[in-house]
């Protein structure tokens, strides 16, 4: 255990030292952080947050990861001025990668750094609102909101964002709940979304409506490359996940429908029957999950929330 600590420790070192030059030189081409931000405090509290963090072989982040996926991922979370002990971002293993993944109070907090930005909220339209906005030169604005307590538990409609410019003019952001849908089919999980509809939702508005504040802004271009990075992460751009595993997961999906699973126990295993059916359960299982979640992202995104139902209350919106 002495061992494996003083490793750590020698990586987190390693990688801050790192992090904290490349820091220096982005400052000096003038990106400038929160006032009241401390990287190193952010730093040492996602080096902690990532000895939790595991892929979907339930290996340790800081083992299976390129060391220069972990420098880039916090390098991008210094550069946004995200804290992971504010839940504001966590991180996700994707092969031998480690992406750093915004939530929805850090989405929040990167569009107030802006410039231009002085606040932003979201809201969900629930069945049973009433909601009303109209066109006002070529631009939406909401016009009324009226909803209920008990209108919480209805049926989602759609979500809305308000960005209040730093001129104090507010712009509106409306998606129905189709829309959303939509946008929650190109993540690559939907468990989180499933889980936690109203939040989420939230969350989509508020990054649909930072878009064109993001990169029509006039500040740093690395903060907004920083802020664009993290958004793509939760995407599916067709990036394919690469593990030793993959030879054997990739036979299993192509011949799923072929094997004869009882034959193929048999030769490889002569235990008793009930043995051969759990194995036999167990690789149709394996079959449909990398079917349904071939990143393994979704497997992640579960083990995070199995470890904050038990008294972790970090959700990751």
């Amino acid at each position: 255990m002495t061992n494996n600590n003083n490793q750590v420790a020698l990586i987190q070192k390693d990688i801050t030292d790192d992090v904290n030059k490349s820091i220096d030189r982005l400052q000096d081409d003038g990106l400038t952080l929160p006032a009241n931000y401390n990287h190193s405090n952010a730093l040492k509290s996602a080096f902690f947050k990532l000895q939790e963090v595991k892929d979907r072989n339930n290996k340790p982040a800081l083992e299976v990861c390129s060391r220069g996926s972990i420098a880039n991922a916090l390098l991008d979370m210094v550069t946004q001025g995200l804290s992971p002990a504010k839940t504001q971002c966590y991180f996700i293993v994707y092969g031998t990668q480690l992406q750093l993944n915004r939530s929805y109070f850090g989405t929040q907090a990167v569009l107030k750094r802006l410039t231009n930005v002085k606040d932003i909220w979201a809201n969900v339209i629930f069945e049973g609102d009433e909601f009303d906005y109209e066109i006002d030169g070529g631009r939406e604005k909401l016009v009324k909101h009226t909803t209920n307590f008990l209108n919480r538990d209805n049926k989602i409609l759609g979500a809305y964002a308000v960005v209040k410019t730093s001129e104090d003019e507010e712009i509106l952001t409306v998606m129905t709940k189709k829309e959303i849908d939509a946008s929650w089919g190109q993540a690559k999980t939907k468990n989180v979304q499933n889980k936690f509809p109203q939040e989420m939702a939230k969350r989509t508005v508020i990054n649909r409506a930072a878009k064109a504040f993001i990169n029509t802004s006039d500040d740093s271009d690395l903060l907004v490359d920083a802020i664009n990075r993290s958004t793509e992460n939760e995407y599916d751009n067709e990036r394919k996940d690469i593990t030793p595993e993959e030879d054997t997961r990739k036979q299993i999906e192509q011949n799923a429908n072929t094997i004869d699973f009882d034959e193929a126990v048999e030769q490889q295993n002569d235990s008793p029957q009930v043995e051969k059916q759990e194995t036999d359960n167990q690789l149709k299982q394996e079959a449909q999950r990398n079917e349904d979640d071939p990143n393994g992202v979704q497997q992640t995104i579960l083990d995070m929330e199995a470890q904050e139902n038990t008294g972790n209350d970090e959700v990751p919106f």
